[in-house]
This record gives C-alpha cells, sequence and structure tokens, in this order.
C-alpha cells in the first residue's frame, strides 16, 4: 500500500499531476478540491494516497490531506461508486458542500455531477449519513482552495481553455456539456484551474 507520496512536481494536468520521488516518476490523479491546493511545477509537494490494483492497472488517487482521503474512501465504499465517479464528486464539490447536500438531503445538487443519477444520488444521502459522523474531524480539517492556484498564467485563452475542456472530460462530463460549461465562464487572463473552477461551479 502506497500512503503517501512526498517529492516534485514535474507536471500539472488535472486531474493527474506527474510527482518524482527518488527519480521515480509517479502518476496521480486527484480531485479539483486538492488540485487547487498543489504548488506550481518543480515545487515540493505532500500527497496522501489512495492505491488501487485492478486486473488491467494500478492506480493512484491522491489527496491534499487526510480529511478529503478519508471521505473519499468513504464514497468508494457506497453501491456504484467506484475510484473514477468519487474522483468526480471531489472535484465538482469540496467536502464541506457534500456534507451540506447530504445533511439537507438534496438529490437534485448531486444529480448533477457527472455519473450520478438518481438512484446513486439517493444511495450516497443514506449511506454517507451515518458515515459521516464519523469523519466530521477529518472533513472539517480539509483546507479550502487556496488563493494561489487561482492566480493568472500567461497561456493564452485557448490553450487554457483547451486544458479546462479537457480536465472535465476526465471527470466524466460530455465533451458538448464541458464545452459549452467553459465558453460559458472564459474570461481574459483565467489560467486552466481557475476556469476549471468556475465551470464546475456554474454547472452545480
Amino acid at each position: 500500500m502506497i500512503g503517501r507520496l512526498q517529492g516534485t512536481l514535474l507536471e500539472k494536468q488535472a486531474p493527474e499531476v506527474l510527482i518524482d520521488i527518488a527519480g521515480i516518476g509517479y502518476e496521480v490523479q486527484l480531485p479539483m478540491s486538492s488540485f487547487y491546493e498543489l504548488p506550481e511545477v518543480g515545487a515540493i509537494a505532500t500527497i496522501y494516497t489512495h492505491f488501487v490494483v485492478r486486473e488491467d492497472a494500478q492506480l493512484l488517487f491522491g489527496f491534499i490531506n487526510q480529511g478529503e482521503r478519508a471521505l473519499f474512501r468513504e464514497l468508494i465504499k457506497v453501491n456504484g461508486v467506484g475510484p473514477k465517479l468519487g474522483l468526480a464528486i471531489l472535484s465538482g464539490m469540496n467536502s464541506a458542500e457534500f456534507v451540506d447536500a447530504v445533511a439537507t438531503d438534496d438529490v437534485a445538487r448531486l444529480v448533477k455531477l457527472p455519473g450520478v443519477g438518481k438512484k446513486t444520488a439517493e444511495r450516497l444521502l443514506i449511506e454517507m449519513r451515518d458515515r459521516l459522523k464519523n469523519l466530521q474531524g477529518s472533513v472539517a480539517a480539509t483546507a479550502a482552495p487556496s488563493l494561489h492556484a487561482l492566480e493568472a498564467s500567461a497561456a493564452s485563452v485557448q490553450d487554457v481553455e483547451g486544458d479546462a475542456i479537457a480536465a472535465l472530460l476526465a471527470l466524466g462530463y460530455k465533451p458538448a456539456v464541458a464545452s459549452k460549461a467553459v465558453s460559458k465562464i472564459a474570461e481574459p487572463g483565467m489560467n486552466s484551474e481557475a476556469m476549471i473552477k468556475a465551470a464546475l461551479k456554474a454547472m452545480l
């Protein structure tokens, strides 16, 4: 089991990063709630991980803190929720927003997430209600997105929009939905992370 990685960020292409540790590059997929918190490429990053072994692949999912990872691990225990859908849920809303949706039985909010139908949303509300009681301390410690992730880059608007759309597709959104959401919120000076965050928020 690989539970934690600390090394140099070599690449950041939401929702995946490449982190170098003693010359070995680890590919890690993160929910956007954690991706926003990462430092810039070339800096040292610490990522808490969940390791998944399948017949056809070995996958690493990363989180900026143990609270997010704990919530992810409870999410994927829900019938019909695998790691990919768990990643999409925590990308579409942060931990506090998810807790609020469960507390208020907000099915409508959950079904807006890619891959979450009404039945899955209802299962999430029922099964996560009790599990969240045991996670309250961990979830409360989950940090909100930091400002450094929202600073504009010098990349062209077209490149930034392409990166944002690619990230939304990787999270499970359909091409038409991703393109429409990005074009709706795109503004000059936005970097891809800010654009992804705004697009996700606009779709909720």
